[in-house]
């Protein structure tokens, strides 16, 4: 499954996709090569969160492609799919003993070795670390840096997920640095059409060939 865990890493938010934007928007993204496409709602829906989550399901099974669910194991190994957990979302081991040795789970690990360690050792397939710019989504989070892919790439066999404000501009230095994949939002998502986000998604993946 690590193989698979290479390219650009497609992230939802739902202010940036609400409209009837996020399924076309998301179909977009994976058929310009998104190879991991997160599902992050935080809003309390359960009925619209297990519709949406369902849907986008389908188009990634489509398009060869691997759903995550940010932050809510129930509705994860309700559909069968992947997980993301934040250090505050629970256990990742629980997590992993739940959906199975081949689902994909991944782990927040901030800017810090040390969570990455124990996420590793509970079983991640990867480890994500941010962020490195400004970010809109979480504009407070701790900064890292890219000594630090430079230090998890050689203490780390799990694929190396680098997030937070990461533009076509900025990514190639993160993947030069050890970046396995590049998690986006807006600079995939705060587009004007469908085709936009697709044309974005491609060159986003042309950096990984």
């Amino acid at each position: 499954m690590t193989a698979a865990l290479r390219g650009l890493y497609a992230i939802t938010d739902t202010p940036l996709l609400a409209g009837g934007k996020l399924l076309p928007y998301a179909e977009a993204a994976l058929v310009g090569g998104a190879r991991l496409l997160q599902y992050r709602d935080k809003s309390g829906d359960a009925v619209r969160r297990f519709d949406e989550a369902q849907a986008l399901a389908e188009l990634c099974l489509r398009h060869g492609a691997t759903l995550i669910i940010n932050d809510d194991l129930e509705l994860a190994a309700r559909l069968g799919v992947g997980l993301h957990l934040g250090q505050t979302d629970g256990s990742l081991a629980a997590a992993r003993a739940r959906l199975g040795a081949d689902v994909v789970i991944g782990g927040t690990c901030h800017a810090q070795l040390e969570l990455a360690e124990r996420a590793a050792a509970e079983g991640a397939s990867y480890i994500a670390f941010g962020r490195f710019f400004n970010s809109n989504t979480k504009p407070g989070a701790p900064a890292a840096t890219v000594e630090l892919l430079d230090e998890a790439r050689a203490r780390f066999a799990q694929p190396i997920v680098a997030i937070g404000g990461v533009t076509l501009g900025t990514a190639p230095g993160l993947i030069a640095r050890g970046a396995s994949m590049v998690a986006v939002i807006h600079a995939l998502f705060a587009a004007d059409s469908a085709l936009e986000v697709e044309d974005r998604a491609r060159a986003f993946a042309a950096l990984f060939d």
